[in-house]
């Protein structure tokens, strides 16, 4: 077997395919859930606690050379150590959404697997004794008839 055909025979199988579409769903997942924080959540919350971005939050901790802007892309460029905090919690706020909505979505799944796998409810069977009662019944009726 050569080389060409083992690496065709491991990417064709299901389970490969399956993670390289997950990757690729998950990746334009992220950059939706970026969007969704940066642009609609993060305001928001700026909104309510005052004008913040959570991205510029930073502290310095080497001397700044002079010149330099005090900005958090300024310093990084210019090589001073910052402790970029902000960036943190904006990731994190990224990964909890993420995460919220994956749950919802894991959630609803297993909702409609629940009802999918859900037998019919099957008909109540009729206990035997009352079964013989009634057959005992049907033949008195026909005795009293004919």
């Amino acid at each position: 077997m050569t080389i060409s055909s083992e690496f065709k025979e491991f990417a064709l199988k299901g389970n490969v395919m399956d993670l390289a579409i997950g990757v690729i769903i998950g990746a334009a997942f992220a950059r939706l859930v970026d969007s969704m924080v940066g642009d609609l959540i993060m305001p928001l919350v700026a909104a309510v606690i005052g004008k913040i971005d959570f991205s510029n939050l930073f502290v310095v901790l080497g001397t700044i050379p002079p010149g330099t802007a005090s900005t958090l892309d300024a310093l990084k460029k210019a090589g001073v150590p910052v402790f970029a905090y902000g960036q943190f919690i904006t990731v994190s706020v990224n990964f909890l959404i993420l995460a919220f909505v994956i749950f919802l979505m894991v959630r609803q799944i297993n909702r409609l697997k629940r009802q999918e796998a859900a037998p019919a409810p099957a008909a109540p069977t009729t206990p035997e004794d009352v079964v013989l009662l009634r057959e005992i019944r049907d033949q008195l009726k026909g005795q009293a008839q004919g």
